[in-house]
């Protein structure tokens, strides 16, 4: 699985994070899910942290369901 890129975030004074992916807004979070998130990135890899927290992260089956017989034909090749 390729390693999630683009990511970042700022913490505002309020207590908030905001994320954003490619400088486009992903999600906002507030307390106390802001202090976990916080945490996370402190102790592994940001860009997986925030890839997790968005939900923008690859669960490995997205190629095979691309390829599928039944999917061919809706011009995602």
């Amino acid at each position: 699985m390729p390693r999630p890129q683009g990511f970042s975030y700022e913490e505002h004074a309020d207590g908030t994070v905001r994320i954003t992916h490619h400088g486009r807004p992903a999600t906002t979070l507030r307390a106390p899910r802001s202090t976990r998130f916080l945490a996370e990135v402190a102790a592994g890899d940001p860009q997986l942290v925030m890839a997790r927290w968005t939900g923008n992260y690859k669960r490995g089956n997205e190629r095979t369901a691309r390829d599928h017989p039944r999917n061919g034909a809706r011009g995602h090749r």
